[in-house]
Parts: structure tokens; sequence; C-alpha cells
């Protein structure tokens, strides 16, 4: 009932590569006057340094104008979360996307179904509530003819891993999206074969990587969200408004 336990989550092999995109989608609304105006601020204060700068930028500002709170509506639109003023982590990735493609640097998503007791510490008492799935929606950016991982926007791995303390922990007020310029967020278990930060490691949490799609729109249609829709109809109204 929470979740679409009848979605057969399993790799295909057409999602092993995808070519991104820079169109406008239902959830990557990016004409939308709220938008752009976003991206023109964005784009002041990075001040012409190239499209990693103005990326750097936007989720500054993201940061700013979009507190974090426990929204289940992955396919909000990016216009409609920038006027409520909060969003999950989810969201305000999208938003970034959205700032990327409006600039005309083409973006991906890579589809990682993750275990759902890595929320465990952010809902000690209910966890009973957690899903036991989490499929995320994790973008890439097409900069300098290579695909740049949301992890190294502000760094590599290993610049970032070397830095961290104590790594990410999904717990108190720090999302995923929050910690982007903090630390190593690491799904592939390459921090660890570096010897630099094993609590940045989080591969062990991916149950399934779906591999890559052209949109995150194209991911939650295929895929469904983390919760069903009755689901989401029932808690959106409490946890869309509870912050972490």
């Amino acid at each position: 009932m929470l979740t679409p336990w009848w979605r057969d989550r399993t790799p295909e092999q057409r999602h092993r590569e995808a070519g991104g995109s820079t169109l406008a989608t239902r959830i990557l609304d990016w004409q939308h006057p709220r938008v752009r105006a976003l991206v023109n601020t964005a784009r002041s204060a990075a001040d012409g340094e190239g499209a990693a700068a103005l990326l750097r930028a936007a989720h500054r500002l993201i940061a700013d104008l979009v507190r974090p709170a426990y929204s289940v509506d992955d396919a909000r639109p990016v216009s409609s979360v920038l006027a409520r003023g909060r969003g999950s982590c989810s969201q305000r990735l999208a938003i970034l996307e959205a700032v990327a493609r409006s600039s005309g640097t083409a973006t991906r998503v890579r589809g990682l179904v993750v275990d759902g007791r890595f929320w465990y510490p952010r809902f000690p008492r209910l966890r009973i509530l957690v899903p036991d799935a989490v499929l995320l929606a994790w973008p890439q950016f097409r900069i300098d003819e290579r695909w740049v991982d949301s992890s190294e926007l502000f760094g590599t791995l290993a610049v970032l891993a070397a830095r961290s303390a104590p790594g990410f922990t999904n717990d108190g007020g720090e999302t995923l999206f929050d910690a982007l310029p903090r630390t190593a967020l690491d799904w592939d278990g390459r921090t660890s074969e570096l010897g630099t930060c094993s609590a940045c490691d989080l591969s062990a949490r991916v149950l399934v990587d779906l591999g890559f799609f052209d949109s995150r729109d194209l991911l939650f249609r295929e895929q469904g969200q983390t919760l069903s829709l009755v689901a989401r109809i029932v808690v959106e109204p409490v946890l869309g408004r509870w912050r972490p």
C-alpha cells in the first residue's frame, strides 16, 4: 500500500547510458518565470566563470530560498517548489537540474534504489513508516564534454573526502542536497578504494542501480516514485511541511 510493490525494479540494458537533454519537462519547467529569475540571479553571482560555477552559485541560492522538508511528491514541478519555498532533497536537486538546462547544460539522472534503513536516523521513533527502499534520482551534468556527477560539483570525491569529518550521517538538519559542498557522497565505493574516508562510502546502501535516464520524468514514469499514489496523497499534507 505504501510503496509500488508491483514494480520490477531491475536494471535494463537500455539504461546503461543516456544522452541527457536540455529540454524542459513537466518537472523541470525551466521556462517558468520563477526559474528564469533564479537562473539570472545565479548567473550574476557566478560572474561568467562557466557552467560549474553557475551551478555552484545556484546551489547556494536554492539552499537559501527553499528550506528542506519531507515532501514525498517527486514529480512536483520545480516552479511550484520555488513558490512554496520548501522541498525535499529530490525536489531541490530538480531545481538545480532546471537551472542547468535553462543555461544550456544537458542533464540526466541515475536511478538509485537506496535501502530505507539509510533514513532510520531521521525517524528513530517512526521507523515502521520508512519505506524498505527509496528511489533516488541523482543528477549528472554535461560540463566540458564530460558527465559530472552531483557529488563532484564542488570538487572531486578524493578532495571532498579528504576534508570530510565525519562524512554524511543522514541525521540532523543536513540533507544530501545540503551536504554536497561539504563532503563526498560516494555511491560507488571509490573513497574506500582511495582509503580517504570510509564514512563517505555509501555504496553499501545502494540496493539496485537502475542506470541512466534522460530525465527524472522518464525515471519516475518507468519506475514509479518511492511511495504509491495513495500513500503520497495521505502523507504529503503532513510530511510536506515537516522539516529535518
